[in-house]
């Protein structure tokens, strides 16, 4: 085996104890909710119910085993892929966070659409012409998308584009594929995105910009794009990688505020409403499906790592 090779092996096993470790925490979400599982969803504004009914739903539901049975069932069902059915729909929980999570991603990659074309360039003009006015409009343009709150720009191009203007709809999902009810919501999320990510490629580029070997580079006459593209920009993209997957996968998580302003029936909305309601095994199982997301966002940029500065994989092998 290669040491590339036995570094990707070993990067991906580590996903095995993480994922394990969420499952529990995840699973143990049920018992540290105060009061009693079964008392709490058989509850009603009608009244209580009486002891005899929740000792007959805590039979059924399995809360009269032990925790450890009670896990083990959970974590076997899970691995044949059944996270069980939602405690007030009655819908499968798996279904039902897919469903959302499909709005929320098509919402998601627009964002980052957005949030790269608008970042990167920003932020590589701005190092390139440090100190200067271009770079003092690109860091008062990212000032300013970091300091509006999402909530105040999500109102403010509603006003302007769908009030205003009439050009947009205020909100809603659409058939679930027309791009004029993701344009407001994508905007305001791409752009919060890019205003980190382009203080972010600035600084970084920058400090690549200050190397020995880019010093070298130029001392040897290379063309000032090849030494900007070929050399600084790649190890100035490493950190850069890291926030752009950690803005998707807040972006796949559901951006709580944003969907619930343009009404978009995302997975950040799903999480929300189901702890409202205590749906216990929904909490479950958007908790395990959202630390899956992260992992594997993780695990993708520690590869994407290996292909940006080939030294981090034998450096890690050593």
């Amino acid at each position: 085996m290669t040491r590339t090779a036995a570094y990707l092996a070993k990067r991906v096993l580590l996903i095995i104890p993480a994922l394990f470790f969420v499952s529990i925490i995840s699973f143990s979400l049920v018992f540290l909710a105060p009061g009693d599982p079964a008392e709490v969803l058989l509850s009603s504004p009608q009244g209580s119910p009486s002891p005899e009914m929740i000792e007959a739903y805590r039979v059924r539901m399995g809360f009269d085993q032990p925790v450890y049975v009670q896990y083990l069932l959970w974590l076997n069902n899970l691995l044949h892929g059944d996270l069980g059915y939602s405690y007030m729909s009655e819908q499968p929980v798996a279904d039902t966070i897919m469903k959302c999570f499909q709005a929320t991603l098509k919402l998601s990659i627009v964002s980052m659409i957005i949030s790269i074309v608008v970042s990167i360039p920003l932020g590589i003009l701005a190092a390139v012409k440090n100190n200067t006015a271009i770079d003092d409009f690109c860091r008062f343009g990212a000032l300013i998308g970091v300091s509006i709150p999402n909530f105040w720009q999500a109102f403010l191009l509603i006003i302007l584009f769908s009030i205003y203007l009439d050009w947009l709809p205020v909100a809603g999902y659409g058939d679930g594929g027309d791009l004029e009810h993701m344009i407001l919501p994508a905007i305001v999320l791409g752009t919060s995105s890019a205003a980190v990510t382009t203080r972010l490629m600035r600084s970084s580029l920058l400090e690549a910009l200050n190397q020995d070997y880019i010093i070298t580079a130029r001392a040897k006459g290379l063309p000032e794009r090849v030494v900007i593209g070929k050399h600084a920009l790649r190890n100035a993209l490493i950190p850069v990688v890291t926030m752009l997957a950690l803005s998707l996968g807040f972006l796949l998580n559901g951006a709580v505020v944003v969907e619930w302003i343009f009404g978009w029936p995302g997975i950040g909305g799903l999480v929300v409403d189901s702890i409202y309601k205590r749906d216990y095994t929904m909490i479950q199982g958007s908790i395990l499906f959202i630390a899956m997301i992260f992992v594997i966002l993780n695990l993708i940029v520690d590869i994407s790592y290996t292909f940006l500065d080939p030294r981090i994989r034998y450096e890690t092998m050593d």
